[in-house]
């Protein structure tokens, strides 16, 4: 079971970009030395600021724009640790630039990339790069498609809505073949079956929805793919917030101001897309933003995170993963980047040192 951890690359108040960076350096060590299977890098894009009515705040800036090259970094600096995009959004990219950079992180990394992928459930960043959000899940499918050929193929040619290629070589070649695995982030409900079909890998989490929501989804996944004749049952990793301390009463107060902050604000960031050009009646988004507006921490304990001390995630994950047919958890270690960094870097410590091994 692989036992790995998301980089969200905040820069919190009071600290700067600088700082941000080392803070990430220092945690992708930590996950190599300690005993972490892999790091899955966030995209995410410009600083989104405070508004002086909100008291909840704004989301937490980020200098994870451009995870692919973060990638590299960290190649560079490990030897063991796999390095996942958690995820790249293809929309947002030229697909042959992106097809050589990830061949170049995997050539670097001698075949540790984990190429996840996925369209962003959030126009914000579409309209920073002028790419319309409603067009979103064509681009995202032709960018795959090109990209898997750029990585398999000797003169391809391609001919699409958005893109048009003639007898195209790309070098370099993935380090893996026929190419790194293929993850594709799934948080609604027609995405699930969609990467099924394809014969994907699938990344999900619990921010959008609860465990038994997730069941049913999974369910539909892997019906999905075996009715496209893929065999087996798919492989799925799950991105949690897991939060381990010495005692249950420390990992249950020390991020709690946190955690409820960010779910606060993902209400909201769902209310406010609700409508907005490209998104669908399928993706349930002012039903989710009123669930998660009225949702309590003990929901939150007992439906969406993992928080105790290393004997009781233990326990929690290994539930879901029973639950869930899990091949892999991801962690999120931070959620809604509050939590000081002392506290977080001793929780993946805990999470490396007395979690992952009973998990495999």
């Amino acid at each position: 079971m692989h036992v790995g951890l998301v980089m969200e690359c905040d820069y919190r108040e009071g600290r700067t970009q600088e700082e941000a960076f080392a803070e990430a350096m220092s945690v992708a060590e930590i996950a190599e030395t300690q005993g972490l299977d892999g790091v899955w890098l966030a995209e995410r894009h410009f600083a989104i600021h405070r508004r002086p009515t909100d008291p909840m705040g704004a989301g937490i800036p980020s200098i994870a724009s451009v995870p692919l090259v973060l990638a590299s970094a960290i190649a560079a600096r490990t030897t063991r640790l796999r390095i996942g995009t958690g995820v790249s959004v293809l929309p947002l990219c030229h697909p042959i630039r992106t097809a050589e950079e990830a061949a170049t992180v995997d050539q670097i990394s001698q075949g540790r990339l984990d190429f996840g992928v996925g369209r962003s459930g959030f126009p914000r960043a579409y309209s920073g790069y002028g790419v319309r959000y409603d067009e979103s899940r064509e681009r995202f499918q032709e960018s795959l498609d090109v990209i898997l050929k750029a990585w398999t193929q000797d003169g391809f040619s391609h001919r699409g809505k958005y893109f048009t290629f003639d007898n195209l070589t790309v070098v370099p070649r993935p380090y893996q073949k026929p190419h790194p695995p293929i993850w594709v982030a799934a948080t609604t409900h027609d995405t699930f079956p969609m990467v099924g079909r394809m014969g994907f890998s699938l990344v999900t989490g619990l921010r959008g929805f609860d465990v038994p929501e997730a069941a049913r989804h999974l369910e539909a996944y892997r019906a999905a793919l075996r009715e496209a004749g893929h065999p087996g049952d798919g492989n799925v990793y799950l991105r949690i917030p897991v939060y381990v301390a010495a005692t249950a009463a420390q990992a249950r107060s020390e991020p709690e101001e946190s955690t409820m902050r960010a779910y606060r604000r993902l209400a909201e960031n769902l209310a406010a897309s609700v409508g907005a050009a490209g998104t669908t009646g399928s993706e349930e988004r002012g039903e989710r933003a009123d669930r998660l507006s009225h949702v309590t921490y003990d929901d939150l304990l007992r439906d969406r995170v993992a928080y105790g001390t290393p004997d009781m995630v233990v326990d929690r994950l290994r539930q879901l993963r029973h639950e869930l047919g899990l091949s892999g958890v991801i962690m999120e270690s931070n959620v809604g980047g509050r939590v000081p960094l002392e506290r977080v870097l001793n929780s993946i410590r805990l999470y490396a040192h007395e979690v992952a091994p009973r998990l495999r």
